[in-house]
């Protein structure tokens, strides 16, 4: 089992709030998310569950039992880095099987655990390699490979991709999904990149300055963001936010609508006037950046091929049912 709950949870450097009151409740075996920007405290987050900090206030529940006063070694978990920490002087089976030596099990048992992780990894030609002889994927590979086999009540994940190059991190990606889905283990994933957050999660826990924005599934957050804050951060590119008499046409103080629910148009078919400042053409998309004037620089997709170029005067106009309205606080205007 790993059913992870928060309960008022709270951390605090001397008079330095860090997280102020998280409540969550992960459910067994489901792949939860923490994003944010750097510095709203994720990863202090993520190290309180594992126990590498103390809690300053709250409970935090493994499985039904609270862990505030119980060491890292015992809760249960097993941690990944952002650092793939092997050792250098030793093998991958060396690196994978030193926990278990550690905790004093049998060799017949250590090698089958090994054995066993090198073969879903994809790591068996390279039991025999050290460290230096690998690729950063392969290396990030062994770091998991040592956190599986000691068979944890769910795995944390502290921006484990970050250090290795776009491609090699895209195909990390779906090989630590399908990894998290094959074993059926918890897992909480902590990653500033949305991408990561949006393609890899069950759950998505949006953190801002110590506080929990949001939580649910990738869709409910991109199309019911309970915030301003939600709304910009979960998306790429991110969503326009038009205030002033555009928006109070709309009904709302802040509208916001996103670059594919933009149309665009020629000039002189309604909508918002505006003139291409940088158009950006990948074949599967084209991406507008557009000056509206005293609406702002808006951002439109495309999907496909757009023959349109800086200077070139356009229409855009936003689908009625995808604009999302926001108060005066900047919390969302559900119908």
């Amino acid at each position: 089992m790993g059913q992870i709950a928060l309960q008022g949870v709270q951390k605090s450097f001397g008079p330095v709030h860090i997280i102020k009151g998280a409540d969550l409740d992960i459910t067994d075996g489901s792949f939860v998310v923490f994003v944010g920007p750097s510095g709203c405290g994720k990863t202090t987050l993520l190290r309180l569950i594992a126990g590498l900090e103390d809690v300053t206030g709250g409970a935090i529940l493994i499985d039904g039992r609270n862990v505030v006063d119980v060491p890292p070694a015992k809760r249960g978990l097993s941690m990944v880095f952002q650092s793939y920490a092997l050792y250098p002087h030793m093998s991958v089976r060396g690196n994978i099987a030193f926990g278990l030596k550690m905790a004093g099990l049998p060799k017949a048992e250590i090698n089958r655990k090994v054995e066993a992780a090198a073969a879903t990894l994809n790591l068996t030609p390279y039991l025999e390699r050290k460290p230096r002889e690998l690729s950063g994927g392969q290396r990030q590979r062994v770091a998991i490979g040592r956190a599986i086999v000691r068979e944890p009540k769910a795995f944390l994940f502290d921006e484990p991709l970050s250090n290795l190059d776009a491609a090699l991190r895209v195909q990390m990606r779906l090989e630590v999904t399908r990894l998290q889905k094959q074993l059926a283990t918890t897992a909480i994933y902590v990653t500033h990149d949305q991408v990561e957050a949006m393609t890899m999660a069950d759950k998505i826990v949006v953190l801002n300055a110590g506080k929990i924005e949001q939580y649910g599934s990738p869709l409910d957050l991109y199309e019911r963001p309970n915030n301003l804050f939600v709304a910009g951060f979960i998306g790429s590119p991110k969503m326009n936010f038009i205030s002033g008499e555009a928006a109070r046409q709309q009904g709302a103080p802040t509208i916001g609508v996103r670059p594919e629910h933009l149309k665009v148009e020629r000039a002189g078919q309604g909508g918002w006037p505006g003139t291409v400042s940088v158009a950006e053409h990948l074949g599967s998309d084209t991406f507008l950046y557009v000056d509206a004037g005293q609406l702002g620089m808006l951002t439109a997709r495309y999907i496909g091929e757009l023959s349109l170029s800086p200077g070139d005067k356009v229409s855009l106009s936003p689908e009625p049912a995808r604009i999302h309205r926001f108060d005066e606080s900047g919390n969302a205007i559900h119908a």
